[in-house]
């Protein structure tokens, strides 16, 4: 079993088939212990809503889904501890705090972050922080 952070480019494709949504529900159900930042229910509840709101999902399913989060087998952790960590590696990378606060977990836990943004992973491969990010679509 590993350590995994998951983002939620992960999350949402256990509940919406999508792209790598088979990876993921293996990802979830191969006995990984998985954690993620405690925003991760607000990010997927935000992508719901988007998904809501072009009309890929409708409003039974959206309210499903976000009821059903709470109930995801994942150990959650406060950002605060993670934001001068998280704002450090944005500055450094680039790229989003809302991103670099799964990746500052996955530091913290020694363990990886798993995302289905290959535009993150392409962005971070050739820094020092390549090896805590993963494709969800190179996942093993």
């Amino acid at each position: 079993m590993s350590l995994l952070v998951v983002d939620a480019s992960v999350g949402i494709k256990w509940f919406v088939p999508e792209v790598l949504s088979p990876e993921a529900l293996a990802l979830r159900h191969a006995g990984h212990d998985l954690h993620v930042p405690n925003f991760f229910e607000v990010e997927i509840a935000n992508i719901v809503w988007k998904k809501h709101r072009r009309g890929e999902l409708n409003r039974v399913d959206a309210e499903d889904i976000v009821t059903q989060l709470v109930l995801l087998p994942l150990t959650r952790h406060a950002e605060s501890p993670l934001l001068a960590s998280a704002l450090d590696l944005a500055v450094q990378s680039q790229r989003t705090v809302y991103d670099c606060l799964y990746l500052a977990l996955a530091k913290q836990l020694g363990g990886v972050m798993m995302t289905a943004d290959e535009k993150l992973v392409n962005a971070l491969a050739a820094t020092r922080w390549a090896s805590l990010v993963v494709w969800l679509g190179a996942a093993p």
